[in-house]
């Protein structure tokens, strides 16, 4: 068997549904999902932080629950629908209420755990259109922000959270 063979024959191939759009890849069944999106797909919007699932940084939305892409391999998320953060803006690109909030209350700041926090937030909205500032602060308390400014994402949200409610009236 030739070298090249071999590794055909380690692939696996996949479909996945990525913010609206099928994706059919073949992948070595040991590879993360975190490494799926951004090196098969080329959705880098994905941040991937510790790779051991503490930060939060490469949270997506899978089924419509969030998950740590970088715990979940690529082969178990097979046929499965996935949000990724280049998915929360609408197909015209205007900005989904929490990337807007996070722009107006400065709750960018270095942006790198900026995607977690926005697919985190965006479950919780969906969930909860009326959180409190304490809701709010538990939903983000398992993403962590190396920038410590927390105070600025919780009025994000907060800001997100009226934007959504206004819209839905």
């Amino acid at each position: 068997m030739t070298e090249k063979t071999a590794e055909s024959s380690r692939l696996k191939t996949i479909t996945l549904k990525v913010n609206h759009k099928e994706y059919t890849v073949d992948v070595e069944p040991r590879m993360l999902l975190s490494d799926v999106l951004r090196d098969e797909l080329r959705l880098t919007g994905t941040h991937v932080g510790c790779e051991h699932g503490v930060c939060g940084a490469c949270t997506i939305m899978i089924d419509g629950r969030p998950v740590r892409s970088c715990l979940v391999f690529g082969v178990q998320a097979d046929q499965a629908n996935l949000v990724t953060v280049e998915g929360l803006e609408s197909e015209d690109g205007e900005l989904h209420p929490l990337q807007k909030g996070f722009w107006e209350k400065h709750g960018l700041q270095c942006g790198f755990c900026t995607p977690g926090m926005l697919m985190t937030a965006c479950h919780l909205l969906e969930h909860n259109p009326h959180p409190s500032r304490e809701e709010i602060r538990e939903a983000i308390s398992g993403n962590l922000c190396r920038c410590t400014g927390y105070q600025g994402i919780v009025d994000a949200v907060e800001y997100a959270a009226k934007e959504m409610r206004e819209r839905a009236e």
